[in-house]
């Protein structure tokens, strides 16, 4: 399928690895920087531009993936002059309405995973999620998702935008306690490896049982002698601090509320 690659940052950069790897022909890859395209199509085969207006008229799918700001100021300026063609954006957050009225057949291809550039994602292992105004539309975004990612699933704008913020607390925020962690051992001189194991078997265990199930730590019987000396332990920042306060409060009210404290 002929598609062109609207944007460069950590999820185009996954994605046009894995379309060409799919066997896809990326005819462009369009950035706001000339520095940035050029610097991701050599990877995926295809023309580095900065310029829509250069952008060819003639690819069966048009992918826009960039930031959600950047979404609505480049949907029309795109779809000018290309309405026949299937246009889709791959954000968690963004209604496929945004393109009504600016094209004929679009749609959304939302591939759920966290991206880094420097970091090829094993798509075989990423479900899509998918949603277009049309027949056409969809077969050609289903398409794309089922040769190109290991699982498809049909999904609205409603539903997404509530995965997309379920995905913020498993993904965005555990990543940000990771942080915090990482800076408490730094400070100590404690390499961040040692907390690998754990990371790993606490990420394995909810393969098997459910987070509630899984959940251990002085909060879930709230120790207060442990949750009062911890919290003053981080008396230096004082937004750590509130985070753990409060999240310590709330996995007790959960687990309270269930009936699960000990």
């Amino acid at each position: 399928m002929k598609t062109v690659l609207i944007g460069a940052g950590n999820l185009a950069t996954n994605l046009g690895r894995a379309l060409l790897e799919a066997g896809h022909d990326i005819l462009q890859v369009y950035s706001r920087t000339m520095e940035s395209a050029m610097a991701l199509a050599p990877q995926v085969g295809g023309a580095p531009t900065n310029d829509l207006d250069s952008i060819v008229r003639d690819a069966d799918a048009y992918i826009v993936a960039v930031k959600d700001s950047a979404l609505v100021e480049l949907i029309p300026k795109l779809c000018k002059g290309r309405e026949n063609a299937v246009f889709m954006h791959t954000a968690g957050s963004m209604p496929i309405g945004v393109f009504q009225g600016m094209a004929f057949h679009y749609g959304v291809l939302y591939p759920m995973q966290t991206f880094s550039k420097s970091r090829q994602a094993d798509f075989s292992k990423i479900t899509c999620f998918i949603e277009a105004n049309d027949a056409h539309a969809m077969k050609v975004i289903r398409h794309l998702a089922e040769t190109t990612c290991g699982a498809t699933r049909e999904l609205s704008s409603e539903e997404r935008r509530h995965l997309h913020l379920a995905a913020v607390f498993a993904c965005n925020f555990v990543n940000h306690c990771y942080e915090i962690s990482s800076e408490i051992l730094e400070r100590h001189d404690i390499p961040f490896e040692v907390m690998l194991p754990l990371i790993d078997e606490t990420a394995r265990k909810v393969h098997d049982m459910s987070p509630m199930k899984a959940q251990t730590g002085p909060a879930v019987r709230y120790d207060e002698n442990v949750i009062r000396e911890q919290a003053r332990m981080l008396h230096t920042d004082p937004f750590a601090r509130d985070i753990y306060e409060r999240m310590s409060l709330n996995i007790y009210r959960k687990y309270k509320n269930k009936g699960n404290s000990d």
